[in-house]
């Protein structure tokens, strides 16, 4: 199995990469962006997977949605999932299409009895069909869809348990609602199943006004009046972030970490910097990480 902190394949730094190789522990990618795609994309994706893990990490499943699930997409995506050796597919805890309509975005749900039942059974199916374990990340959200009646994190270790799927938590969107919202998320780490989760995303943000101008200078943690926190990817990952990567590292364990950014994309060399960056935090954390931390036992966590 990959572990150690990779980047999220893009576009921007494909040639250098090629070009150059260097040390990465895996590297993850969106297999909407090469299904039915072939040349000079699909080619180089066949190169780089001869020479670093992959994981594949899905954009448009919906597997929060209502429509039923698509089989020619699931058989397309079982055979790209394959062909790179993925050893897990995760995608979105969310909704991104209606009535047979790609929305291009990742909406949330209401975090109800029904939806788990619903959605767990979707993730089941989808893992009949692709062949592998399953993995379901948590959103960054901006509003509450409908009604619910439980907690986010409470949800999602429902819907882990019902399905028997792994998380694949994603710290940033995390800490954007917590401060978005206002809860602890400490906290909500404490009720998310960490036992389950087989791969983390971080990421860097923005700060918005009320205005949607972007807002410099805001202090981490501290949401000015009217602001807003947006999941962007497209800064360095900030320092609070990075904190609670640590903290949530030390209790999970090794598990692969991929450095995601989709904005304001730099150069490769720059990249890499910020994954050693990461990968010291993550040493640090292990290297003083109790056996046994408290809320998780390693015997009895998810093999994948």
């Amino acid at each position: 199995m990959p572990s150690g902190v990779g980047l999220g394949l893009r576009w921007e730094f494909l040639q250098p990469l090629l070009e150059t190789l260097p040390p990465l522990a895996l590297l993850e990618v969106s297999p909407e962006n090469y299904i039915q795609r072939g040349g000079y994309h699909a080619e180089a994706l066949a190169y780089l997977a001869a020479h670093y893990p992959v994981l594949t990490h899905g954009l448009t499943m919906s597997i929060g949605g209502v429509d039923p699930l698509d089989s020619t997409y699931l058989r397309e995506l079982r055979a790209f999932v394959a062909s790179v050796k993925s050893p897990w597919h995760s995608d979105h805890l969310c909704f991104g299409s209606s009535e047979g309509r790609v929305l291009h975005d990742l909406l949330p749900i209401a975090f109800t009895d029904a939806a788990v039942t619903r959605i767990a059974d979707r993730i089941r199916v989808a893992q009949d069909a692709l062949g592998v374990p399953f993995a379901v990340e948590n959103i960054s959200y901006y509003l509450h869809a409908g009604e619910s009646t439980m907690g986010e994190a409470e949800f999602i270790a429902r819907v882990c348990d019902r399905a028997d799927c792994g998380l694949m938590l994603d710290v940033n969107n995390a800490f954007v609602n917590a401060t978005n919202f206002g809860f602890d998320v400490d906290e909500w780490m404490r009720t998310v199943p960490l036992e389950r989760v087989v791969q983390m995303h971080i990421a860097g943000h923005d700060w918005f006004t009320g205005e949607g101008k972007l807002l410099s200078g805001a202090s981490e943690g501290v949401k000015p009046l009217g602001a807003l926190i947006v999941d962007t990817h497209g800064t360095e990952v900030p320092d609070p972030v990075l904190e609670l990567f640590g903290r949530i590292i030390a209790r999970t364990g090794p598990v692969p970490v991929v450095l995601e950014r989709d904005q304001d994309i730099p150069t490769l060399d720059a990249l890499l910097a910020e994954v050693a960056k990461i990968e010291r935090v993550m040493e640090k954390s292990l290297a003083t990480r109790e056996d046994e931390p408290e809320g998780v036992v390693p015997s009895e966590r998810r093999s994948l």
